[in-house]
């Protein structure tokens, strides 16, 4: 499995998040079969404190989410998505792969295949909501506040997500 991680400045009318990276996981179940990912993903997911909340594509505007952390597993084709807002990264994601989007991060989906399924899942208590615009004084508040969770949602304890954290912790 390779990880990639990479930390994003506030870009545009995004605010992505300066403190907490996007940790981008590829293919970190190489032993599931196709027809198993979705459970697969469903199942780290949750036994790691992020339980799996939809399944479906990635919106193909720009949007953060100011109050949760977002795993996106990859259970079906690829896409490109554009990270951090207009302008931003292009990262090419396709089955197997993982992506954990920090609250704030801008995310859409650039281009994907007509089979392009993802599982999403948020840190236990936390509730997603969609902004599609600069961060009013009580997002900003709301995204600076929200804990790191205490669990990689793919690897678990020790995962890059808890070194994260502690590094968080330290600041």
């Amino acid at each position: 499995m390779e990880i990639i991680t990479f930390r994003l400045a506030e870009h545009d009318w995004v605010p992505n998040n300066p403190r907490l990276p996007v940790i981008i996981y590829r293919q970190p179940l190489p032993s599931a079969r196709a027809e198993d990912l979705i459970g697969e993903f469903e199942r780290i997911f949750k036994a790691h404190g992020w339980p799996p909340q939809w399944r479906d594509g990635v919106y193909d505007y720009h949007h953060y989410h100011s109050t949760a952390h977002e795993a996106l597993g990859v259970v079906a084709g690829q896409a490109v998505l554009t990270i951090g807002g207009p302008g931003g990264r292009d990262i090419e994601l396709s089955a197997g792969d993982a992506i954990l989007l920090p609250a704030g991060t801008g995310h859409r989906a650039l281009k994907s295949s007509k089979d392009f399924l993802v599982v999403g899942a948020y840190p236990e208590g936390q509730s997603w909501d969609i902004c599609r615009e600069a961060p009013d004084p009580e997002a900003c508040l709301r995204m600076t506040s929200l804990p790191y969770p205490e669990h990689d949602p793919v690897m678990g304890p020790g995962g890059p997500a808890c070194v994260q954290r502690a590094a968080q912790l330290d600041d």
